[in-house]
């Protein structure tokens, strides 16, 4: 009889190892969080987390050093932090980070390649009209391989 609970035991245990890895596995693809977004989307704003910063120059992921909503500066990961696929056209969206340490941005997807550093104080973000389609969107520091977490803001309000 004592033998069988133990086995219960071991057997419980080793479930809850697996159950462990498994949630550290999704956990890291939780993480990047992605949206799904049409007009009149709710709730407005809506808020994507994540943690930005890597060792890829801003300049490398959008293939140069400037566009015309701003420099393409700091680092990142290789990999985006975010997909937003925007299933109509928006006559005006903008996209803000908000964090406690001074972030940067690129955005591409359909129509081109945007870069921030500043948009509202030390927050980078973008506004404007957008396309119909899937966008990938990177968050950056300034420090090479200093991480920071953030807050993505997306609202259809001015």
């Amino acid at each position: 009889m004592l033998k069988v609970q133990f086995d219960r035991q071991k057997h419980r245990f080793a479930a809850l190892i697996l159950a462990t890895l498994i949630w550290e596995t999704i956990g890291s693809a939780v993480l990047a969080q992605n949206a799904n977004l049409s007009p009149k989307f709710s709730p407005d704003p809506t808020e994507l987390k994540g943690a930005g910063g890597g060792s890829v120059a801003a300049k490398e992921i959008a293939g140069r050093a400037e566009t015309p909503t701003g420099g393409c500066l700091g680092f990142m990961n290789a990999e985006p932090n975010h997909t937003i696929e925007l299933k109509a056209f928006f006559t005006y969206l903008s996209i803000q980070v908000q964090s406690a340490q001074d972030t940067t941005i690129v955005v591409t997807g359909p129509g081109g390649t945007w870069c921030n550093d500043d948009f509202q104080d030390k927050n980078a973000g973008l506004e404007g009209q957008w396309l119909p389609g899937a966008y990938q969107v990177w968050v950056g520091t300034y420090n090479r391989d200093k991480s920071t977490p953030y807050t993505l803001r997306i609202s259809e309000t001015r």
